[in-house]
């Protein structure tokens, strides 16, 4: 009997055996390779939902302490000038209505915050010589429709604003408060100045718990959607921020 073919025909057995184990060694790999990718899908939808559990916290935190700090600040304003509290109260009014409704919405126009912080302003003016340099502008594009739906976290221009009447030098000459508000193109701009006391100067760095806090509001709810630049200039202390909604609701629909 001839040994080649016999040969040959164990060389061909022990080759398909050989596949039939990588087969197998192959289809045992893809499986849990599918289960890892499986697994891995689940931790990233658990961390998301972990992560906007707790964004969401952080937000209510942060909402939780601001409310009432305004309102102590509006109420003391209200008090040390007595002689206008008629006015005062009826732009108090105004404002009690937005903390009180308006902000338990998670968002509201960019014409609401407008307008309730045009009311805060006047409230404020009462702390003000009627000679001081106050100027309020407003570059608003009401027939965009942007304007008028809710997209813009309450209280945005809250603390940027309480801090000018803060920190302004209101004995300088020179002195003076700018507050101008935009929305154009689909974009939500406010920029507030005012000159700071030589003598207190504005620390480099970090600010308060007001700006900390907005920045993190910002940050948790627009991600990439805004520019928040704060800096001192000849005695001129200059916050700019401007929220891109546009590109915020296209997100918002995208993610569903």
């Amino acid at each position: 009997m001839d040994p080649q073919p016999v040969f040959s025909s164990g060389l061909a057995l022990v080759s398909i055996c050989v596949f039939a184990l990588c087969l197998a060694a192959i289809v045992i790999l893809a499986i849990r390779l599918n289960r890892l990718t499986n697994k891995k899908k689940l931790l990233e939808l658990k961390y998301a939902e972990l992560e906007g559990k707790y964004n969401q916290i952080e937000l209510e935190n942060l909402d939780s302490r601001l409310n009432p700090h305004l309102f102590k600040n509006i109420l003391n304003s209200v008090q040390s000038h007595a002689y206008q509290t008629y006015f005062a109260l009826d732009k108090l009014a105004n404002v009690l209505d937005y903390i009180l409704y308006e902000s338990r919405k998670k968002y509201v126009t960019p014409k609401q915050e407008v307008e309730f912080a045009l009311n805060l302003i006047e409230i404020n003016k009462i702390k003000l010589s009627p000679l001081f340099d106050l100027k309020v502008k407003l570059k608003v594009n009401e027939n965009e429709p942007l304007y008028h739906q809710h997209l813009l976290a309450p209280f945005i221009s809250t603390d940027l604003i309480e801090n000018a009447f803060k920190h302004a030098d209101l004995r300088s000459p020179d002195s003076f408060i700018s507050v101008t508000f935009e929305f154009n193109d689909d974009t939500f701009g406010l920029t507030v100045a005012n000159k700071v006391s030589d003598k207190m100067p504005i620390k480099k760095g970090k600010g308060g718990f007001g700006i900390e806090s907005l920045e993190q509001r910002l940050k948790i709810i627009y991600n990439d959607h805004f520019k928040f630049d704060r800096f001192t200039e000849d005695n001129v202390y200059i916050v700019h921020l401007k929220i891109d909604l546009l590109g915020y609701k296209a997100k918002m629909l995208a993610s569903g």
